[in-house]
Order: C-alpha cells, then sequence, then structure tokens
C-alpha cells in the first residue's frame, strides 16, 4: 500500500496543475499523506497575483487535437481555457486557488522550490498563505523519501 506520495508541480497551464491537485486530493482522502512540490512555471498555481489566471496551453498541446497553428490563433487559448473552467464546475471541483487551500487544510504539505523562487526573482509575500515552506530540491528529496514520487 502506498503510504506517501509527493508530488512535483512543474507546469503553470491548466491541464498542468489541475492533475496533481486532483491527484494530491485523491491521496488526502484514502489517507496516504501527500506533499505538493511547486517548481519553474508550476509556481504561478501559488502566486498570489497568478493563480486565478492559469490558461490551457493550446499550441502544440496534443490532447486538444487541434492544429498547431489553429491553436496559436488569437483567443484560442482563452476560449479553450472558459469552456475547460464550465467543464470543471460541472464536476464540481474548485477553482486553483480554492483547490490548493482545501488540500492544504486536508494536512497536505505545500512547498515552493527555492531554485524556482529565486530564478523568477519572487519573495515569500508574492506566495499564497497556505504555502509551508520555500524548500530545496535537497529538502524536497528528504522529505519525498520512502514514498512516490509523481511527476506532472
Amino acid at each position: 500500500m502506498i503510504e506517501k506520495v509527493s508530488i512535483i508541480v512543474s507546469k503553470g497551464s491548466f491541464e498542468g496543475i489541475y492533475p496533481a491537485l486532483i491527484m494530491a486530493n485523491g491521496a488526502r482522502n484514502e489517507g496516504i499523506e501527500a506533499n505538493l512540490f511547486f517548481t519553474f512555471f508550476g509556481m504561478d498555481a501559488i502566486h498570489k497575483d497568478r493563480h486565478d489566471h492559469i490558461k490551457v496551453a493550446t499550441v502544440g498541446n496534443p490532447g486538444l487535437h487541434l492544429a498547431t497553428w489553429a491553436g496559436g490563433l488569437p483567443g484560442a487559448s482563452s476560449l479553450m481555457t472558459k469552456y475547460m473552467e464550465k467543464q470543471v464546475q460541472k464536476q464540481d471541483f474548485p477553482g486553483i486557488a480554492e483547490f490548493v487551500e482545501m488540500i492544504s487544510d486536508t494536512g497536505a504539505g505545500i512547498y515552493a522550490c527555492l531554485a524556482s523562487v529565486d530564478l523568477f526573482g519572487m519573495e515569500r509575500s508574492d506566495l499564497i498563505d497556505e504555502l509551508d515552506d520555500i524548500i530545496t530540491v535537497g529538502d524536497f528529496y528528504d522529505m519525498a523519501a520512502g514514498g512516490q514520487i509523481i511527476f506532472t
């Protein structure tokens, strides 16, 4: 039986963030310890000014079954994002900010990558209140030891 999962969130797109949140929530619902480690563009999910503005990546996204040029048309990303937001609402999933808060409330760990914070010139005050800590990759590995690591 799985006792612990550590989920790395590296993509800042709608389809990159939601799967990680769904998996963390599912783990907590099953009594599995869960930690989310946000790095690179995944940091947008825990950035106070950005977490409500996450978009679907339409260019080069094979899951959309669109020609690459069609995904690059003006408004394509916004249109697909609105569509996916409606689909998520139909499933009664919360928005990203609320979902992260809900997962944090279950006892899951919410962590930011120190290298990404430094790379993007962020401060602790830029990030959500639910953030447990800003940690190094080594700290993440120590925390993840003995469990499953999932990279999204």
